[in-house]
């Protein structure tokens, strides 16, 4: 059917749906792109029929009637086999800023597109994440869609773990690089485009906070055999392999792919036939662990994908099998420590005649600690007490010599303060209690203001290991409640705030000076509609009923070096409440991290000639802020709040846009 061309400005999106005897859940999709809120106007439905036999392009034809954004496409090379072929004919007719991969099977929540678009349009983002659900259970990428991101990479997040195409992408990256899916293949043929995508996109969002793109039911397809494994890894190793130099990042890249894709096929060889095997497969997996798996990605491997590497970088296939044959039996052997060192006690393990070496088997560095925060509350007058159960999986501690340690740590700073801990019992060493007075506990002087994040070093046979303290803690455990204000030394008082950090849930501290009786509580805090990057503030005067006559209030932004600058307050007129708004010119402001308040200024003292610094209220960080962005003397600048951290107030980091980054990430260069 031949493509209408309609008038007017082009689509923001065109949606691609391949389809191949897709009854009947091919009504859902495409009735999901239909109904989106982006509207029918910006959107561009490109539904491919791969040769459909079941009544699909019947139905895609009755669809596309009632729907003049609708346009069915009869590949005329019908491929029969994967969904590449099909997506490379629709790319050949796309004509949207955008392209999103709609699976046949598969369905858009209303609002995705919306979403999507507008956090590519305000972040200048190439590819966009939507939240993807299921609705039986398969597995679905979690790590990436915690949170939103409007801006991040494959380095400083987990997109690259989520490789299938069903995502938002620039059009102009996908022509810019003459990307295409390889229509040979029939598993994985999405993931080397998607890949190359990451890797040269200026940037990435993710929409983490509504449901876009909902699965369809699992169909229950066979495991795809080593044959069509090998097939779709050749494309991803070339792929990595061409967008990235070598270094620390094309490591990161590589490892995802040798621990996703060539030690899962590793794993999967005694299914296959073994002559087959020795021949066909284990020579080229041998030319990829040779020329991808670097000296200084290997010991970044697991011992048993070490173990397996190791063996087929060297070309010992029998002992290879041997190990993947015997792989859950040896997965039960002991360790051996020696000299502050742990090793894997795997039969080859300084075996003579196996020759591999210890590095392989060195585990120490591997080693789980099990750890478990029982409670966190208040004891005596400044004294916070924490109870916990930690212990090295595998490793018996001797009470008298491995006394494990709580380690708090200052965010941005090199402060580190350690505190010992005691046994809280005789029957489970593991069990233990530790004290941290906030008056004493940096060598007998106040823990400083800052937030402190809580490790716990444990030890065990001369091993120690350090990890991130309180993701794990009872389900009734509510930390928020231990807020206080202590005692911090003569005449000193701080403001401590234990808290879960986001998303992780690990045990923070907040430390800051005790507040002052608040003026006034903020309302709203909100970006202006049309003045980017103006922050409004709103709120009322305290007590209430306070009136404003004889109030000077300015709303203070202070840089973490002592900047500090002042917007008026402006009262509603008449108001009984003491109502004000005030606007802060973020756009103004230089780069760096600022603290917002609302500072009370003595009248006839308000041009900031005051002897002492006016009292401040906190401006709360709201629950959800966007960042913004602007553009300050032809450059684009953005500002991010910073949340999850038990901020108290406002705290907003201002920063150029990396362009130099963006352009090396357009040019391949990173």
């Amino acid at each position: 059917m031949p493509r209408n061309h309609r008038p007017g400005p082009p689509p923001r999106v065109s949606v691609i749906v391949p389809a191949r005897d897709a009854m009947p859940g091919i009504t859902r999709a495409v009735t999901s792109a239909m109904e989106q809120t982006l509207g029918l106007s910006r959107l561009d439905i490109i539904a491919v029929d791969d040769g459909s036999a079941d009544g699909t392009a019947e139905e895609l034809d009755r669809l596309a009637a009632d729907c003049p954004s609708l346009h069915v496409v009869r590949d005329p090379h019908p491929c029969r086999g994967g969904t590449g072929g099909p997506r490379n004919t629709g790319l050949a007719r796309a004509t949207g800023d955008f392209v999103f991969f709609l699976d046949a099977d598969a369905r858009l929540a209303p609002d995705a597109l919306r979403r999507m678009v507008a956090m590519a349009d305000q972040n200048g983002t190439d590819v966009v994440l939507g939240k993807m659900v299921s609705p039986d259970g398969r597995g679905v990428p979690k790590a990436v869609f915690r949170h939103n991101q409007l801006r991040t990479d494959i380095h400083s997040s987990h997109a690259y773990a989520s490789l299938e195409p069903c995502k938002l992408f620039r059009r102009s990256l996908i022509e810019r690089l003459r990307l295409r899916f390889p229509a040979h293949l029939r598993h994985g043929e999405g993931k080397p485009f998607t890949a190359a995508a990451y890797l040269n996109a200026s940037g990435i969002s993710v929409v983490a906070d509504y449901d876009c793109y909902h699965l369809g039911p699992n169909p229950g397809r066979a495991a795809p055999g080593l044959a069509e494994r090998v097939e779709a890894m050749r494309p991803l190793f070339e792929t990595a392999a061409r967008h990235t130099r070598s270094g620390a990042r094309r490591d990161a890249v590589m490892r995802h792919h040798i621990r996703r894709e060539l030690c899962p096929a590793l794993r999967a060889l005694p299914r296959e036939d073994e002559t087959e095997v020795r021949e066909r497969f284990l020579p080229e997996l041998r030319r990829w662990a040779l020329a991808h798996c670097s000296d200084a990605l290997f010991p970044t491997l697991t011992a048993p994908e070490r173990l397996m590497v190791h063996l087929l970088r060297t070309g010992r296939f029998e002992d290879l099998l041997s190990v993947v044959r015997n792989a859950r039996r040896d997965a039960r052997c002991g360790h051996l420590v020696e000299k502050g060192s742990v090793y894997w006690l795997h039969p080859f393990f300084r075996d003579p005649d196996a020759e591999v070496p210890d590095a392989c088997f060195d585990v120490t560095d591997r080693l789980p600690v099990r750890h478990h925060l029982e409670g966190a509350g208040w004891h005596g007058r400044s004294t916070l007490r924490v109870r916990g159960r930690a212990a090295i999986d595998g490793l018996a501690a001797d009470p008298e010599e491995d006394r494990a340690e709580l380690v708090l740590r200052r965010r941005e700073a090199r402060d580190e303060v350690r505190i010992p801990v005691d046994a809280a019992s005789e029957d489970d060493p593991a069990r233990f209690e530790a004290d941290v007075d906030i008056a004493t506990a940096d060598g007998g002087t106040p823990l400083r203001p800052g937030v402190w994040d809580v490790f716990l070093d444990v030890r065990a046979q001369g091993i120690s290991r350090t990890v991130r303290f309180g993701g794990r803690h009872d389900d009734l455990l509510d930390i928020g409640t231990a807020r206080r204000v202590v005692a911090a030394g003569p005449g000193l008082r701080a403001r401590v705030t234990p808290y879960f950090t986001s998303p992780y849930r690990n045990l923070s501290l907040d430390i800051g000076p005790a507040p002052r009786g608040a003026p006034c509580e903020v309302t709203e805090a909100v970006w202006h509609p049309s003045d980017k990057g103006t922050l409004v503030v709103a709120g009322r005067l305290l007590p209430p009923g306070t009136p404003a006559r004889g109030r000077v209030l300015r709303l203070r932004a202070e840089h973490t070096d002592g900047r500090v600058h002042d917007h008026p307050v402006r009262f509603a007129a008449g108001h009984p409440a003491g109502a004000f708004t005030a606007r802060l010119p973020v756009r103004d402001l230089g780069r760096g991290r600022w603290t917002v308040t609302l500072a009370v200024v003595t009248p006839g003292d308000d041009q900031g000639q005051g002897r002492a610094a006016p009292p401040a209220a906190p401006v709360p960080p709201p629950a959800r802020l966007p960042g913004a962005r602007w553009v300050r003397r032809g450059r684009p600048y953005y500002a991010k709040p910073l949340m999850g951290r038990g901020e108290v107030t406002l705290e907003l980091r201002v920063a150029p846009v990396r362009l130099l980054a963006a352009v090396r990430n357009r040019l391949g260069l990173n």
